[in-house]
């Protein structure tokens, strides 16, 4: 991956600058926004400004002397790339490094005011840091203003005012005021006030809106606060149309966007002895505009855990937008092995997303693509969440392994798929067995059956055993939830080895995804992904009438056979290869042209092995 242009110590001379103004001795930058976004609006592009690290994942910290950046395994390689020498990368999770509070213990004076904008940091991360620092005498300065913005100045681009949509019935299942209605319930059972809703896929979820704020993201910015007699969305007034007020009726009212703290600071006041709920994830601006942590009833969102459970609407969706999206996937393959193999053209990896995109717009519903499209060649595949650059990213070459992980938004599902391929057909022998290794995992995975109260923690196994047996292994989670024509990565629930995974049972109707890898830096990177569902199935026998559980894959787009070493599969696993194949044929192929380049591609890939 080439480097992006370094933003130099000048901005950093300029952040330091107006932290003495201010009279802080550290500056917290997150990546997320006041919502906590994973992919957030330009405005919101804080740490990227300030560092010059483009990934989605990642911290920054900048004292009077040192700056420092945490980010996960995913991203270790871009970021070693893309960060220059006024920068420490902190590998996070890595033996012998420290976390951002040790760190800060460690390089700061005694009794220093660590800065931090409080729209943008969590109550429970606050907590954390103040924790974590104070035996120090250090203390946390909120500091309105965020300083990062003051250095961007007038460069920094405005926020969208982008206009929201109605998203039916049809495709949305329940009503939002059905919605409001369990909302409601739950407050009675936690015997609070009201509850404030600040993430914005849970507030699209609820009102059954869209937007188009955010790229890749059908959100839109907005709080909201549901009481027991009132439903308040907290939004721009320019975004929302009469088609929207009648959607909502009048039991919903629309108030401005940041008018949320005024609110809540004279409700908190009136305030007898109920509390407000807030999800931990919400931000300490809020609860100080309550009034603090005493008025506080803290815990996760009773909208993250309702949404993550999709109606049969949602369901059914997922299946119909997976179906036409591997249609346009085996249109994108068939063409990018003819163009390289057959007529020897030469193509950039953005050339070939480009192309992708333009087969899945064809696709009935297509709004969007769900995330960057990773089309990534020979090394560039190792880079976990690559993202190829125009003009500087590289040719495709058929004798290296192409990753492609790709997905849209459809307004019946979002989709989430990685294939590697292997152009020309010969793949080394290495490249074969770890192909295999990883399909053995997913494999496993997908076949998976488990007890109800089974976390996606105690699933990570199974992807894993395959590779550690020739030890190998891969630094990432082996699944994350997806939303129904929402955000691609959804909670609570995943497969992986965080431990937060193992606090969340995995329940019929959830989505998740499956999605091993193996990757060599400088070399290449494997990784195999579908959507599953998650569903009841039946047993011969029901141990502890606890009711058992399994999957359902929704992803329909074959595995190439020249990758697979038939000989390291299992019976079992050889078998359900043939299944997966015989079904993506069967569902496929009547999208396609019978004949044409797309249809012959996907019965070459689906025949028996």
């Amino acid at each position: 991956m080439t480097a992006v242009t370094s933003p130099g110590s000048g901005r950093l001379s300029q952040l330091r600058a107006v932290m003495q103004k201010h009279g802080v001795q550290a500056y917290i930058v997150p990546s997320e926004d006041a919502h906590q976004s994973e992919y957030i609006a330009d405005v919101d592009g804080r740490r990227a400004f300030i560092s010059g690290f483009t990934g989605s994942a990642g911290l920054a910290v900048v004292t009077m002397e040192e700056a420092g950046l945490w980010t996960d395994g995913r991203y270790f390689l871009q970021a070693s790339q893309q960060l220059d020498e006024n920068w420490k990368l902190m590998r996070s999770g890595l033996p012998k490094v420290p976390t951002k509070e040790e760190w800060l213990v460690q390089v700061l004076p005694k009794k220093s005011k660590i800065g931090l904008d409080p729209k943008l940091i969590t109550i429970a991360a606050a907590r954390q840091l103040l924790d974590a620092v104070k035996k120090e005498g250090h203390s946390l300065e909120a500091i309105t203003e965020n300083l990062i913005d003051t250095v961007w100045g007038a460069e920094q681009p405005k926020r969208p005012v982008n206009p929201v949509v109605v998203h039916p019935v049809s495709y949305a299942g329940k009503s939002s005021v059905d919605k409001i209605a369990a909302v409601r319930e739950e407050l009675s059972k936690k015997d609070t006030w009201g509850f404030v809703v600040t993430a914005l896929d849970e507030i699209a979820w609820l009102f059954n809106l869209r937007g188009s704020d955010i790229i890749y993201n059908p959100v839109f910015f907005a709080y909201a606060l549901i009481t027991k007699d009132e439903a308040i969305l907290y939004v721009d007034e320019a975004k929302v149309s009469s088609e929207v007020r009648d959607h909502l009726g009048s039991a919903v009212t629309i108030r401005p966007y940041d008018a949320i703290f005024a609110d809540l600071k004279t409700r908190g006041a009136q305030a007898e002895q109920k509390k407000l709920w807030l999800d931990a994830r919400c931000s300490l601006a809020l609860q100080n505009a309550l009034g603090g942590e005493s008025l506080v009833s803290e815990s996760r969102s009773p909208i993250m855990t309702a949404k993550s459970i999709k109606d049969e609407a949602e369901l059914e969706g997922f299946r119909q937008s997976h179906i036409r999206d591997a249609a346009a996937l085996c249109e994108y393959f068939a063409w990018l092995e003819k163009e390289l193999v057959q007529n020897k053209a030469s193509l950039s990896e953005v050339d070939a997303a480009d192309k992708l995109e333009g087969f899945r717009q064809k696709q009935k519903d297509f709004v969007g693509l769900s995330f960057d499209t990773i089309s990534s060649t020979g090394p560039n595949g190792a880079i976990i969440h690559y993202k190829p650059e125009k003009g500087t990213c590289a040719t495709i070459r058929t004798d290296h392994l192409y990753l492609c992980d790709s997905g849209a938004q459809y307004r019946d599902g979002t989709t989430d798929v990685t294939r590697t391929l292997s152009l020309n057909g010969k793949p080394t022998a290495h490249e074969k067995d770890a192909f295999t290794r990883v399909l053995k995992g997913h494999i496993q995975i997908d076949m998976a059956v488990f007890p109800r109260g089974t976390t996606g923690y105690l699933l990570d196994v199974l992807a894993r055993v395959p590779l550690w047996k020739a030890g190998l292994d891969f630094r990432h989670g082996t699944g994350h939830g997806v939303g129904s024509f929402l955000n691609v990565h959804e909670g609570p629930h995943g497969i992986g080895t965080r431990i937060n995974y193992n606090d969340i049972p995995l329940e019929a109707g959830m989505s998740v995804t499956n999605e091993p890898g193996y990757y060599e830096d400088g070399n290449f990177g494997i990784r195999i992904e579908n959507v599953l569902l998650i569903r009841e199935v039946e047993t011969p026998h029901n141990f502890g009438e606890r009711g058992y559980l399994g999957f359902e894959h929704v992803t329909l787009v074959p595995m190439q056979a020249a990758l697979i070493n038939v000989e390291l599969l299992t019976p079992e696993e050889h078998q359900w290869l043939n299944t997966y194949h015989a079904k993506c044929w069967e569902k496929v192929s009547p999208l396609l042209k019978e004949g044409g380049d797309a249809w012959n591609w996907l019965k070459a890939n689906t025949a028996r092995i």
